[in-house]
C-alpha cells in the first residue's frame, strides 16, 4: 500500500523548525559576521546557542548525544525547514560537513571514539571537516586517485599529503582524514583517521575564494606534513575507507538536497511576492503569461524534488543503501533547483542580481551544489554503469 501522508507529529516538527528559522535566524542574514567564507565563529556560536535553547541543536543525532534521533523522513521535513534560511542549517547544526560526519561517527566509530569526537561535535563545542578531496592529480570525483599516504610506524601512522576544498577546516576542532595506509611497502588500502585540530602536522595553506559562502570555515587547502596519529584514531577498520565513505555520502547527498530545497522554496516565495506587487506595462508581473509560467514551472519542479527526496529518505529508513537512488536524486535536485533559482532571479530583474534579497545568494549557492558531493555528470555516469550492469545480468526486453 502506498501512503503519501505524514504523521501529525512529523508535520508539527517541521512547522516548529520553520517557525524557529523565521523568527530566530532570518534576522541574522545581514549580520556583518556573515562573510565571503561563511559565518565566522562568533556568529556560528551565537546561532548554535539559539538552537540549543530552542531544543533544535543537531536534531538528527540520537538522544544519547543530545539530539532527537530523527528518521530520514523526519530529516527531510525538518532539514527543508532549516534551509529556508541559508543560516538555518548552521544554527541547527545540521549543515555539511558536520551533519555527515556525525552520521558516520554514530555508525562506524568505537564507543571511545564517539565519546571523544562525536559527543563534543554533536553539542557544537567544535566543528569538523572531512578531508578526502585532493588537488590534481589526486582524489576528486574519483576517490581511487587518492594520493595522501599514511605510513605505519609502530603504533602510529605518519600522514603526508595535500588536501583542498576542505569545507570547514579553518577553526575546526576535529577532522576525518582519508589516506592510503601502508605497512612498510605493503599497501593496506584507503583508511579513515580521526584527529583533533589544530595540531602539528596540519597546516592551512590558504582559504580558497569561491562563489559559495554558506559553510562555516569556508573551503581550505591543507598540507599534511608528518602528521602522527595513533592507531586508536583509525575510524573503523584499516583499508575500509572507501566503504565508509559510501556510508557517509549516500545520506549526505540527500540531506544537501533537503536543505537546498528549503532555500529554493524561499526564493520562490520572494519571487512570487515581487511578481504580485511589481507592475509593468499596465499589469502586475504575475499577470504576464510568460512570467506566470516561470512561477508555475518552479512550483512543479519543487514538488517533484520533494517527492524524490522523500522516496529516497523512505528507502534509507527501510534499511536500504539507496546508493542508486541517492545518485539520481542528487543529480536531479541540484540541476532542477538551480533552474528554480535562476527563474526567480530572472523574474526579479535588476533586483535579482543585488543582495537586497536572498535570491542572489541562493542562486550562487545552488550553482555550487551542482558540483560538490559528485558533479551531475559523474552521477549520470554512475547511474548509466549500473544500468549497463543490470542489462548484462538480466538481458534486454524482447
Amino acid at each position: 500500500m502506498i501512503n503519501f501522508s505524514h504523521d501529525e507529529h512529523d508535520l508539527r516538527l517541521r512547522d516548529e523548525a520553520l517557525q524557529f528559522v523565521k523568527t530566530e535566524i532570518i534576522p541574522f542574514e545581514k549580520d556583518p559576521r556573515y562573510s565571503d567564507h561563511g559565518p565566522d565563529e562568533s556568529l556560528r556560536v551565537e546561532l548554535n546557542e539559539r538552537a540549543r535553547r530552542a531544543h533544535w541543536l543537531a536534531p538528527q543525532v540520537s538522544p544519547e548525544f543530545g539530539g532527537r534521533g530523527l528518521s530520514h523522513i523526519q530529516r527531510a521535513l525538518v532539514f527543508e525547514a532549516s534551509g529556508y534560511s541559508i543560516l538555518g542549517p548552521i544554527a541547527m547544526h545540521c549543515a555539511a560537513p558536520d551533519e555527515g560526519n556525525m552520521h558516520l561517527l554514530e555508525i562506524v566509530a568505537s564507543p571511545e571514539q564517539r565519546k571523544a569526537y562525536l559527543a563534543p561535535l554533536a553539542q557544537a563545542h567544535w566543528r569538523s571537516c572531512f578531508a578526502m578531496t585532493e588537488p590534481p592529480p589526486g582524489a576528486g570525483s574519483d576517490p581511487g586517485q587518492l594520493n595522501t599516504r599514511a605510513q605505519r610506524e609502530g603504533d602510529h601512522y605518519v600522514i603526508e599529503g595535500r588536501k583542498w576544498l576542505i569545507t570547514g577546516a579553518d577553526q575546526a576542532g576535529m577532522a576525518i582524514l582519508m589516506a592510503r595506509a601502508f605497512d612498510g611497502s605493503r599497501e593496506l588500502g584507503p583508511t579513515m583517521f580521526l584527529t583533533e585540530l589544530p595540531r602539528a602536522g596540519v597546516r592551512i595553506v590558504r582559504l580558497i575564494d569561491s562563489m559559495d559562502s554558506s559553510f562555516s570555515g569556508g573551503h581550505a587547502e591543507l598540507a599534511l606534513e608528518g602528521l602522527r596519529v595513533h592507531q586508536s584514531q583509525i575510524l573503523g577498520e584499516v583499508g575500509q575507507g572507501l566503504k565508509y565513505a559510501q556510508v557517509r555520502l549516500a545520506p549526505a547527498r540527500l540531506t544537501h538536497c533537503m536543505r537546498w530545497l528549503g532555500s529554493a522554496v524561499r526564493a520562490q516565495e520572494i519571487a512570487l511576492t515581487y511578481a504580485n506587487t511589481r507592475t509593468a506595462f499596465g499589469q502586475r508581473l504575475l499577470e504576464h503569461g510568460s512570467l506566470a509560467q516561470m512561477l508555475a514551472r518552479n512550483e512543479i519542479d519543487i514538488h517533484a524534488c520533494r517527492q524524490l527526496i522523500l522516496h529516497t529518505a523512505w528507502l534509507l529508513d527501510q534499511g536500504k543503501s539507496a546508493r542508486h537512488e541517492s545518485s539520481m536524486v542528487k543529480a536531479f535536485v541540484s540541476e532542477t533547483l538551480f533552474q528554480v533559482a535562476d527563474r526567480c532571479l530572472q523574474l526579479l530583474g535588476g533586483l535579482g542580481v543585488t543582495r537586497d534579497t536572498q535570491v542572489e545568494r541562493i542562486f550562487r549557492e545552488i550553482r555550487a551544489f551542482r558540483i560538490y558531493d559528485g558533479p551531475t555528470e559523474v552521477h549520470h555516469w554512475a547511474i548509466a554503469r549500473r544500468l549497463q550492469s543490470q542489462h548484462a545480468t538480466h538481458g534486454s526486453a524482447a
